[in-house]
């Protein structure tokens, strides 16, 4: 029994006929540069909440080995009252020393509250945790739909949690839920 297992063995194990090797160009290339993959970065704000980022890349800047340019992040606000804020976008960068990330490209922000938001690009105090957006928005609330040029997520005290201050030519349409009458 036991020769026939291992005639099995060898009988799989052959090597297959592709090449797993790198060409020399290509490994030069890559040990140039320096890169981080999957990385994920957490601490904790000064109200408490919690903030988790993601990516699918992370490299330095050119000269500044404590700020990042990150590829496909994705940011998660968890606040003490229980809010979760949710945030992905094309590309970002992280300045560990001024700890802020700010995020661009189509940036999508959800709340556990029901908002979902998109805009340019929001920055991020990791010290605070207030997001500020750098510009226009369309957010679909609980209540209908709303445009403004500018939203700013704050925390006004340890006690109240974070509250959304819309600004610069704020539009709402609001949509009532239909009531269903027994």
């Amino acid at each position: 029994m036991g020769i026939a297992l291992l005639s099995t063995l060898f009988l799989f194990s052959r090597s297959s006929t592709e090449s797993n090797e790198i060409p020399f160009a290509q490994l030069s290339e890559l040990a140039e540069k320096q890169r981080i993959n999957a990385p994920e970065f957490s601490g904790v704000a000064a109200d408490g909440s919690i903030i988790k980022i993601s990516a699918r890349s992370a490299q330095p800047l050119e000269g500044q080995l404590d700020t990042l340019s990150i590829d496909g992040p994705s940011l998660r606000l968890d606040s003490p009252d229980g809010t979760e804020l949710t945030i992905s976008a094309g590309e970002g960068l992280i300045d560990g020393p001024n700890r802020y990330a700010e995020l661009s490209g189509l940036a999508r922000l959800e709340t556990s509250s029901g908002y979902m938001m998109e805009t340019a690009g929001l920055r991020a105090d990791l010290a605070t945790g207030e997001i500020v957006s750098d510009g226009r928005l369309k957010v679909l609330a609980p209540f209908g739909e709303l445009e403004a040029g500018n939203v700013s997520i704050l925390v006004p005290s340890m006690d109240e949690g974070h509250q959304m201050h819309f600004t610069d030519g704020v539009r709402m349409l609001y949509q009532p839920q239909s009531r269903i009458e027994e």
